[in-house]
């Protein structure tokens, strides 16, 4: 008589289903910000509702028709400012003197802004790195709006060293009242400087988690995975707005570290404690290694090299998957097989693994021992 074929007990993240992922076409090298245009997702839909393809595509900059319209603007105001207050124009002498402050300020914020357009289209754009064009974009935003800010300030206010001293105060009020924000904008110049996570990383807050989508001046996009409503590495579909603040009181973690972009995962079934235990060991180990063996001896390759970098000289470090055994609470051996993974396909690779692994394990039923019926 045949042996009958036994049915693992699997947690529940064992069995998720592969994991959902967005990757840009290649053409599309745009802003790696959140596309928050809720009209082109309406349009999606309904593209989606008549049979067609759902297409979101990022909004492009244009940096260089900005710079030819600044351009084109600075050729005006150089061309109409020495005329203002010469009766050219026919203006009243009070008109013309305040036309003529509103010129320069104009003036200046086209000369800055072409400035800034310029930099964009011909330095920023050959950053390969999309996180650290963005990053760059919007600091080179924020300080060119900052500078014709403060000019302003100085040609529309006759005692402009007034309008400062008032404006420091203004600002020490605000600072008080708005210490949040605050410490959420100078957060962000910290995230910059320090990089514990950029745009793309797949990173960890307190009890959030997720894909980094968009990194503002005041707060961080996350595309949450896992989460209250569904386990494992899948995306919940939730969007989450973090304080930027966050980042200087509690810990992140990052899955996507630059230098080694992988974690350990693992695979568990539970056996009996009579099982052959050298038997699971080999089968699994087999298995996982014929899969994804060569990746595994690359990163392990890659781990090593960084680990001679720091003072730690004395964690072992094995090319091949680990197969460990561990007492379970509910009279079971638990068999777990453990390698590392791409922190985003995670669940494609243990949705991959674990038919092959009952496949190989249930050859042999009788040497494995996997519960059967109600048996636990």
């Amino acid at each position: 008589m045949s042996a009958r074929r036994a049915v693992p007990v699997l947690d529940d993240e064992e069995l998720e289903q592969p994991e959902l992922s967005v990757v840009p076409a290649p053409e599309e090298q745009g802003d790696p910000a959140l596309v928050e245009d809720r009209d082109a997702v309406e349009e999606a839909v309904k593209r989606v509702e008549a049979g067609g393809e759902a297409e979101i595509k990022r909004p492009k900059r244009h940096p260089k028709v900005w710079l030819a319209l600044y351009v084109a603007a600075l050729a005006a105001l150089i061309w109409a400012l020495p005329l203002l207050g010469t009766g050219y124009f026919s203006l009243p002498a009070e008109v013309a003197d305040p036309l003529r402050r509103i010129a320069m300020v104009l003036l200046a914020a086209a000369a800055i802004r072409a400035a800034a357009s310029l930099i964009e289209a011909w330095v920023l754009g050959h950053v390969r790195d999309a996180a650290d064009r963005y990053n760059a974009i919007k600091v080179l935003d924020l300080v060119s709006w900052a500078a014709i800010v403060v000019f302003g300030l100085t040609q529309l206010f006759a005692d402009w060293y007034q309008a400062l001293a008032s404006l420091g105060v203004v600002s020490l009020v605000l600072g008080l009242a708005l210490q949040e924000p605050l410490s959420s904008f100078f957060a962000w110049i910290y995230i910059l400087a320090r990089k514990p996570y950029q745009v793309g990383d797949r990173i960890a807050i307190g009890d959030m988690q997720g894909d980094v989508i968009q990194v503002g001046y005041l707060d961080t996009t996350l595309w949450e995975f896992g989460g209250k409503y569904i386990s494992g590495d899948h995306p919940s579909g939730r969007i989450i707005k973090i304080p930027n603040a966050k980042v200087l009181n509690e810990p992140v973690i990052n899955y996507t570290w630059p230098l080694f972009p992988y974690r350990w995962d693992e695979i568990k079934f539970q056996i009996a404690y009579d099982a052959d235990l050298e038997y699971v060991a080999q089968t699994m180990q087999r298995v996982v290694d014929s899969e994804i063996g060569e990746e595994l001896k690359e990163r392990i390759a890659a781990f090593r090299q960084l680990l001679k970098k720091t003072p730690v000289n004395e964690l072992s470090v094995r090319e091949r998957p680990t197969v460990i055994f561990r007492v379970h609470d509910n009279t079971w051996l638990q068999a777990i097989v453990r390698y590392v993974v791409d922190p985003r396909r995670s669940g494609p690779v243990k949705s991959k693994l674990i038919p092959l692994l009952l496949n190989e394990l249930n050859k042999e039923p009788e040497r494995v021992k996997f519960p059967k019926g109600d048996n636990r």
